[in-house]
Formats: structure tokens, sequence, C-alpha cells
């Protein structure tokens, strides 16, 4: 069993920046896949970006290409979502995700891919 606990979230304006960390309690975090995922309210859930097992490929929506940086310390067991020149669009729950199932880019975009989650942080951007 993989807990993940978020942290990091808040209330920042149009223009701002925030750090989101995750950490993860598993001994074998180096073999897990890890990603960031948001919902609004009445929205489906949706990828925000991912970085792979291993060789820690990083992979973004398009939406927050240019904008978010994703990175991992796998020392500390933690990825980070490093969220620049935000949008109030941006507004969400954030919600990180692990998977050991896959270490390859393109099948983290589905949140299907993922065995465990997150408890969620709030990212407001006020405008």
């Amino acid at each position: 069993q993989v807990q993940l606990v978020e942290s990091g979230g808040g209330l920042v304006q149009v223009g701002g920046s925030l750090r989101l960390s995750c950490a993860a309690s598993v001994r074998t975090y180096g073999t897990y896949s890890m990603g960031w995922f948001h919902q609004a309210p009445g929205k489906e859930r949706e990828f925000v970006a991912a970085i792979t097992c291993s060789s820690g490929i990083t992979v973004y929506g398009d939406s927050v290409k240019g904008r978010f940086t994703i990175s991992r310390d796998n020392a500390k067991n933690t990825v980070y979502l490093q969220m620049n020149s935000l949008k109030p669009e941006d507004t969400a729950v954030y919600y990180c995700a692990a998977t050991s199932r896959y270490c390859s880019g393109p099948r983290l975009y589905e949140p299907n891919k993922y065995d465990y989650w997150g408890q969620g942080t709030q990212v407001t951007v006020s405008s």
C-alpha cells in the first residue's frame, strides 16, 4: 500500500507561483511513475504532468506546457509541481498519483493507469 500526501496548495493571484509537493510512503519509490492531475468543480479529472520511473522523463498537459515543471527527489520520496504564471483556469483541486505498472510517458496521461492517489490540495488563482 502506498500513501500519498500533497501539500503546498493555497490562494495566489494571477501570474503568481506555487509549488506543490507530494510525499510517498513506500520503500521502492524509484520504481513508481508519478503524476499530477487537477479537477475543477463540475469537470472531469484532467492530466497535468507526469514523471516516469527510472529515467525521469517528463510529460505535460497542453494547458500547462511552458508554465509548470514536474520533478522528483527519490531520496526524499517526493514529487514536486512548480506552477508559474498561474491563471484563473488553473483553479482546481490538485491530486498526486502513483503507478508501478507503467514507466513510459504516453500511458501516464490516463487516470486509470494510476493505482494510488492522494487526498488532494486546493489551488485557487484569483483575478
